[in-house]
């Protein structure tokens, strides 16, 4: 718990980091919309959502309950306030690290009211005995009070109203199968296109009452690695370097100018991506490199490397995991403008076949890497 916690504190601290942040909240409720005919991208998952509440409308009755998966920033938390408004339903939010308590939950479930939306975010965070509780209350919308403790406890059933469960996650894999199963739909959510975040830009900077080029647009859509909620976040500094600049129109080179300004370089890669790159090229020719020596490289924490900065790298083709260590791809060499070793560690045929035993994160520390840690 604690390492996701700081893992996330860390993501905060940069201009592309997926994770929401505190003071952005309201920025980011302005641009939220309000409907399925609004949301932009994710096709198949609105079509599917739009069809399981069209027709719990048709039988009067609450929605079944809802799993969002997938990685953070790419709009869980609006399709759920979007449910609610199709059944126009209150909504009521709070998420699994809320929720360590069975009596947490009870709470929250005891004070539904008929047709009420309940959207948990981060479900899988949740307490086990929160979990066993919530079994209950999904499928046979009832919960079991326990009174006292001891000989003397006493269970205490209590019956809810129909009430509809939007649960949402980045990590479906934690899930126990129990919980899964009582989900009546379970939409994953997938990263944007380039051309689906031009859309998502073009929305947010009508309501911001933004002049915007096409060129633009695409500028900025082309570094938001595929998250709506960085696209959101790179537009908004690019309005503000706009302004300091005197620029009423913004075009490919305003936008260029202000990310480059941020350090956010064209493929989306802010300076601790590079750093990761560049320490794993110079310094130790391509790898194969230990985690925590490539770490100390950098001068970042080990889980920092690895949760906030790695993932993308790996996503985007310019660092591998082996059984041996990080190394770096092709890709990266070419994004950093340097010729490809003849005898470069991605070229090794046994490292090669052993990519797809390494993609866990722990991989890189079960055998002896090159360099040590």
């Amino acid at each position: 718990m604690a390492r996701e916690d700081g893992a996330a504190v860390n993501a905060r601290d940069r201009l592309v980091s997926p994770v929401d942040e505190p003071d952005e909240k309201q920025l980011e409720s302005a641009l939220r919309p309000a409907n399925l005919d609004e949301f932009v991208g994710q096709k198949r998952v609105r079509q599917q959502l739009s069809l399981v509440l069209e027709a719990s409308r048709l039988r009067g009755r609450s929605a079944d309950h809802v799993l969002l998966s997938g990685p953070p920033g790419l709009g869980k938390t609006t399709l759920a306030m979007i449910i609610a408004e199709e059944m126009g339903a209150p909504l009521r939010i709070s998420s699994g690290p809320a929720i360590q308590h069975a009596g947490d939950l009870a709470a929250i479930l005891s004070s539904l009211t008929e047709g009420e939306v309940l959207f948990l975010d981060e479900i899988h965070r949740m307490s086990r005995p929160a979990e066993e509780m919530l079994y209950m209350a999904m499928e046979d919308f009832r919960v079991d009070i326990v009174v006292g403790k001891g000989a003397g406890a006493t269970s205490i059933p209590l019956d809810l109203p129909p009430f509809t469960l939007v649960g949402a996650t980045t990590r479906a894999g934690l899930l126990p199968g129990p919980l899964r199963d009582r989900f009546g739909f379970t939409g994953h959510l997938e990263f944007y296109s380039v051309e689906e975040l031009e859309l998502v830009l073009r929305r947010s900077a009508g309501l911001m009452d933004l002049a915007m080029t096409a060129e633009g647009f695409a500028e900025v859509a082309s570094r938001s690695r595929g998250t709506p909620r960085i696209a959101n976040r790179l537009l908004r500094r690019v309005r503000d370097w706009a302004l300091v600049h005197g620029i009423d129109r913004i075009d490919a080179r305003t936008s260029s100018a202000a990310l480059d300004m941020y350090e956010v370089d064209a493929r989306g890669l802010d300076r601790l991506d590079r750093s990761v790159l560049e320490a794993l090229v110079t310094k130790f020719g391509g790898g194969p490199v230990g985690l925590s020596t490539l770490a100390i490289a950098v001068g970042e924490e080990t889980e920092t490397v690895e949760t906030v900065a790695e993932p993308y790298l790996v996503r985007e083709g310019l660092l591998g995991r082996t059984p041996r260590g990080r190394i770096a791809m092709a890709a990266a060499w070419d994004h950093l403008g340097l010729a490809v070793p003849e005898h470069a560690a991605f070229q090794d045929p046994g490292l090669r076949a052993a990519f797809g035993a390494a993609a866990s994160p722990s991989a890189g520390e079960d055998a002896p890497p090159l360099f040590e840690d």
